[in-house]
């Protein structure tokens, strides 16, 4: 008997893979935190969802572009993978880019973001984004006045412009308190696997708090337009802020189910006499585990 749409949905839910979510840290204790096996029931359900909305985003050839932004530790990086952990690479991508090299430098401001920007039917995710010049340049004064200013005024036009040319443009800011970037930096300190996120930047991040908070106001008193609004996401608590984002998300997409029917996997083709070389033949990996 073949599944009604309720049933097939609660099947998918129950089936969502949600093991590789990255690592979440106990959280502080002002934060306010929500239970694993809720987390974990709710993640399944919104990764279902979200590979439905990849689908119709590929159906009507939009161009999806999405922002984080926020404060160093603020959980950007974890968001991100959990976003994009059941959705097809091929149309889902990850900019994330390194420091400007000196050609780069020469050039438009926007010309390197420009190039990651998304073709039809495909979403874009910036850990970071043309927002380093309202933020690390402008603090640790890697870039002038005059450039800043100038940012200042062509950023807006620059994404009013890529939205009348058919592109979204959504943009999370993750705040997280002062007590928990500095719990969650130690935590860094304290474990060698996450010991190579703590760069020198980051490092400065605290020592100048204040002043990241200025760039971040005055950022978002520029930037904050109608068709590209900033949107605050409260991360400290990691979990809460993964399900937040993609729930929201989801809620700018108006994107309707385009789930195949059942697949039947056709019947293997039948050997027809031949032999395969001997296994000993290939060079296989030591079962060390």
């Amino acid at each position: 008997m073949a599944k009604s749409k309720a049933e097939q949905h609660q099947q998918d839910v129950d089936l969502a893979p949600v093991w590789p979510d990255p690592p979440v840290e106990s959280v502080g204790r002002t934060a306010r935190t929500i239970p694993g096996k809720e987390y974990r029931e709710a993640l399944a359900g919104l990764q279902v969802e979200l590979v439905k909305c990849q689908e119709w985003v590929k159906a009507r050839g939009l161009k999806v572009v999405i922002l984080f932004e926020g404060r160093d530790a603020a959980g950007k990086g974890g968001a991100i993978k959990t976003f994009t952990l059941s959705l097809n690479p091929r149309y889902a991508r990850v900019a994330a880019l390194p420091a400007p090299s000196e050609r780069e430098k020469s050039q438009w401001y926007f010309q390197r973001y420009v190039t990651h920007l998304p073709s039809a039917g495909e979403m874009v995710l910036f850990d970071r984004s043309w927002y380093n010049r309202a933020g690390v340049e402008r603090v640790m004064g890697f870039c002038t006045d005059d450039e800043y200013q100038e940012f200042m005024r062509s950023c807006p036009e620059f994404e009013r412009m890529l939205v009348r040319s058919g592109i979204m443009v959504v943009k999370y800011w993750f705040s997280v308190s002062d007590d928990e970037q500095e719990r969650r930096f130690q935590a860094r300190i304290d474990d060698p696997t996450k010991r190579w996120k703590l760069s020198p930047m980051d490092l400065q991040s605290r020592a100048r708090w204040v002043e990241y908070s200025m760039a971040k106001d005055e950022m978002f008193a520029h930037t904050d337009i109608k068709q590209a609004p900033w949107f605050v996401v409260d991360a400290d608590d990691k979990k809460r802020a993964r399900l937040n984002v993609i729930h929201h998300f989801l809620s700018l997409i108006p994107y309707e189910d385009l789930t195949p029917e059942s697949i039947v996997l056709p019947p293997r083709q039948p050997d027809r006499g031949y032999v395969r070389p001997p296994k000993t033949d290939q060079t296989y990996i030591p079962e060390v585990y």
